[in-house]
């Protein structure tokens, strides 16, 4: 399967985006999604997560409140809404699925992901 990711850009603290994780090659519905981030010198950080039917989630405490993540298995996409965005958002985001369908506990591991898309990178300013 092959991600893509798209969405990102410049806002100021505050603001709001949506990023958006397409997939081709194979479809969502049956994969747990979750999305990482990765800022500059630092390593790839967990930041959300959706179950392969979308009922459950999970949230790094840094978004908690703040992003939003969900799925549309009939678009095969999964989104991530960001709002409050703070300097510290500021990274390249990436979707990716996990290493088997339908499991059903939701991972915060990069090495449970197994198909990764391009990022797209989101800039804070104050």
């Amino acid at each position: 399967v092959q991600l893509q990711a798209s969405g990102g850009g410049s806002v100021q603290v505050g603001g709001s985006l949506r990023l958006s994780c397409a997939a081709s090659g194979r479809t969502l519905s049956n994969y747990a999604m979750g999305w990482f981030r990765q800022a500059p010198g630092k390593e790839r950080e967990f930041v959300a997560a959706i179950s392969w039917t979308g009922d459950n989630t999970y949230y790094a405490n840094s978004v908690k409140g703040r992003f939003t993540i969900s799925k549309d298995n009939a678009k095969n996409t999964v989104d991530l809404q960001m709002n409050s965005l703070k300097p510290e958002d500021t990274a390249v985001y990436s979707c990716a699925a996990d290493r088997a369908p339908y499991r059903t506990n939701l991972m915060s591991r990069p090495n449970e992901y197994r198909y990764w898309g391009q990022g797209t990178l989101v800039t804070v300013s104050s």
